[in-house]
């Protein structure tokens, strides 16, 4: 039998960078650190841990959080100039991010050509590399250049001697097949290990990180809960989980640290988990589907991707609405110590479906007490 490879993805959070970036949020310096040891006990591989250039205060944050020596690699953000990767120098993190603009709109914007990038890449790298460990640098809106450039620019990183290059999907139009092709062609082109950055603008940021990873990127960076600019990044979590479903991936992730991982950046950035919200939604272990609610008091997995218990969550949650069946009705009582027999439940079942219908929504446990006292006491009568 013919066994698949086995890849280990790098991965890069960069809740602390680009999550803080979302509109409205920012993160104390408490809160930081707090994000920071979760994401290092999860197992991150890296952490974007801030943007030096923003001022004294930002620097004062990244130093802590380097005093704290997380085992795992510590980068700071910088524009392609020198006083941005003087700051960041004084920040005591090994590793630094230099961005460069790669569409011909964002070379529009800073009036610049690709000459001076070139000229730049080898200026700064090799300024860089003097005072980090590990240089990367990006292309920012890759996905709106041009793919000749594209690879120009990733022969040219490798040249100037940077360690890693950054696709970002600045404003989130890239699709999987898209993804797939860049990437394909640029690893062809350089042996410099290559990166993907996504944004969530149609909805597509974690699928084309997933994609980056199977087309041939090294690593890919994400945020807890897909906090970013706009409609976000590539969601940790999401991410996460999908590397633990995939044969042929090691994800070294502690997935059952998520929860509690995301409930944290929730609080910190006064953003809510949305009850949909996939793998650590508040819905994404409720049923009430009474098909449902009967294969999954069989089997667990019989209707859900994975238990929740690989999340941190204690189990799944059996709703009682309109569309429950009787198994689950018996489930809920026997579990406050009520025996139904399938008699009972089933007339138990008419009158949950007809209160729920009436109140538009799912029953509470004391409305399903009092549908049950009033059953026992007057049979199949519809509640008050």
């Amino acid at each position: 039998m013919q066994t698949v490879p086995t890849t280990i993805p790098w991965i890069i959070d960069t809740t602390l960078r680009d999550g803080e970036q979302a509109p409205g949020v920012v993160f104390s310096r408490h809160e930081k650190r707090h994000i920071a040891r979760l994401l290092a006990e999860t197992g991150v591989d890296e952490i974007e841990v801030g943007y030096p250039a923003i001022g004294e205060t930002e620097r004062e944050s990244i130093r802590e959080i380097a005093a704290m020596l997380l085992p795992v690699r510590l980068t700071a953000w910088s524009r392609a100039n020198r006083s941005d990767i003087e700051l960041a120098a004084a920040c005591s993190t090994g590793a630094v991010h230099i961005s460069f603009p790669a569409s011909p709109l964002y070379l529009g914007l800073m009036k610049r050509d690709y000459a001076w990038v070139r000229e730049q890449l080898h200026e700064l790298v090799r300024y860089a590399r003097e005072v980090f460990d590990f240089v990367s640098v990006g292309a920012q809106d890759a996905t709106r250049a041009d793919h000749c450039l594209l690879r120009q620019f990733v022969e040219d990183a490798e040249a100037a001697g940077a360690d890693r290059v950054r696709l970002a999907d600045t404003v989130g139009v890239a699709t999987p097949t898209s993804v797939a092709s860049m990437v394909a062609a640029l690893s062809a082109a350089s042996s410099v290990p290559l990166e993907f950055h996504a944004h969530n603008d149609l909805g597509m940021a974690t699928a084309n990180a997933f994609m980056a990873l199977q087309a041939g990127c090294r690593a890919v960076s994400v945020s807890v809960t897909g906090l970013g600019e706009r409609a976000g990044n590539a969601a940790l979590e999401e991410l996460a989980m999908a590397l633990s479903l995939t044969e042929g991936i090691s994800c070294r992730l502690d997935t059952t640290m998520l929860t509690l991982l995301c409930e944290a950046v929730s609080s910190a950035s006064g953003r809510a988990i949305q009850a949909q919200k996939p793998v650590v939604g508040r819905s994404a272990f409720q049923h009430e589907s009474g098909i449902h609610c009967a294969a999954l008091l069989e089997e667990p997995l019989s209707y859900q991707p994975f238990l929740p218990s690989a999340v941190g969550r204690q189990s799944f949650e059996m709703v009682i609405g309109k569309h429950s069946g009787s198994a689950a009705i018996r489930e809920h009582f026997r579990k406050r110590g009520v025996r139904l027999s399938r008699e009972e439940s089933s007339g138990v079942l008419e009158l949950v479906r007809r209160a729920a219908d009436a109140r538009k929504r799912a029953l509470c446990a004391e409305e399903l007490d009092e549908i049950h006292r009033q059953y026992r006491e007057t049979g199949n009568q519809q509640p008050r």
